[in-house]
């Protein structure tokens, strides 16, 4: 934003709407263990001219509540004095803070870092999605963190998940991918081996929606030796029709396998994984439909999984016999 150190309060809380500051929500926050986090969009005036008072503020946040997470949106990095001053807000927070603080970086428009740039100051906001643009469909956010996968850390991304309640009304009655067509398990599903955001308000959310805790619960057991292995994309490229998904490989013995049987008509399909042939695997099934079984690893690292319904996915564990 420009010519927002006109005014030298610009990123104090508005005293009206949060009278004793931004204490009140921090504390509330702690006490069902949720920590809150800022979003904060630096200046641009004259290539980032003002970067020490952006950090200063950051800094202040940091000091005064305790937060330490920040959503940075906004960038644009028109010339090198933009890009060499970006990066000394970021480097001088870290050091600051002793490198407590971490960023959050919005690549979804403009000249930013991200993929393969600036991606050392924390974890990837990749996409905005919306119900309310009708732009959000469950597959296409498979496919882009499909596709990134095989080349970017996977879990280095927030990917999103959506009320699928919400604005139903927006698409076509027949739209077969339509988010409402979708178990909101399975939304979630899609985030896992990535980091999952849940992009909406929960206020909004049906009574249903929360029977996902379960899952989620689950997920919170496996997420970190998941997130430790090497995460590569598993059978074809998501279309809405295709056996899908990732393998995080914890070592040449075991790792963890998510299958996605989109919205087609086999029950039983071979996927191509990262086994070598030959091999005996034993799949636990952790969370999803199915069940667990062993199997034989065919040419191509093919394994054969059976989902009986459309539109489901499997986790599991896996080790090599």
């Amino acid at each position: 934003m420009n010519n927002i150190w006109d005014n030298k309060n610009y990123w104090e809380p508005n005293p009206e709407k949060f009278p004793n500051g931004l204490n009140p929500i921090v504390k509330r926050g702690k006490e069902p263990g949720i920590e809150v986090c800022l979003w904060f969009n630096p200046s641009k005036d004259n290539s980032k001219e003002y970067w020490e008072k952006d950090t200063d503020a950051l800094i202040g946040f940091y000091k005064k509540y305790g937060i330490r997470t920040f959503k940075i949106d906004g960038v644009n990095l028109p010339d090198k004095s933009a890009e060499i001053n970006f990066r000394k807000l970021l480097d001088k927070v870290g050091l600051e803070t002793n490198n407590n603080v971490v960023f959050n970086l919005d690549v979804t428009a403009q000249r930013r870092g991200g993929y393969h740039y600036l991606n050392e100051y924390g974890n990837i906001f990749l996409e905005n999605r919306y119900t309310d643009w009708t732009n959000y469909y469950s597959y296409t956010t498979l496919r882009n963190l499909w596709m990134l996968s095989g080349y970017l850390p996977a879990q280095n991304f927030q990917i999103e998940f959506l009320n699928k309640w919400r604005n139903q009304d927006k698409y076509p009655t027949n739209d077969t991918f339509a988010p409402k067509n979708y178990s909101f398990d399975y939304l979630f599903a899609i985030t896992m081996f990535a980091q999952p955001l849940a992009w909406f308000e929960g206020t909004g959310l049906p009574e249903e929606a929360f029977s996902t805790s379960k899952l989620i619960r689950t997920y919170l057991q496996h997420n970190t030796k998941i997130h430790s292995g090497q995460i590569f994309p598993i059978g074809n490229e998501p279309n809405g029709r295709q056996w899908t998904g990732f393998q995080s490989i914890g070592s040449s013995k075991e790792g963890y396998m998510l299958v996605f049987r989109e919205d087609n008509a086999t029950s039983k399909s071979g996927v191509k994984t990262w086994l070598p042939a030959g091999q005996r695997v034993s799949f636990k099934l952790i969370a999803g439909t199915g069940k667990s079984f062993e199997g034989q690893v065919v040419e191509e690292g093919k394994v054969v999984f059976e989902l009986p319904q459309k539109n489901s996915f499997a986790l599991y564990s896996y080790s090599v016999k």
